[in-house]
């Protein structure tokens, strides 16, 4: 989940892959903007298939924190 998360990532900021870490932040070390960030969310909703709650990502700050959510919700 994570490496294909980092390939989404990368196609919205200029970032080299092995930057992304799971402690790294969308906004404030990735440079995504609200715009980049709301645009990969359907990305993400299309490659695994899932439903994102808009409220519920609005917490997501890290990437991380965006694994554990799409585990989740890819579980239910």
């Amino acid at each position: 989940m994570f490496e294909k998360l980092v390939e989404i990532i990368c196609n919205y900021v200029e970032v080299e892959p092995e930057n992304v870490r799971p402690e790294s932040r969308f906004m404030e070390d990735l440079g995504f903007t609200s715009f980049d960030f709301m645009s990969m969310l359907g990305e993400l909703e299309d490659a695994f298939d899932v439903e994102i709650d808009q409220q519920e990502v609005s917490d997501i700050r890290t990437v991380q924190e965006a694994v554990d959510y799409l585990t989740k919700l890819a579980a239910e």
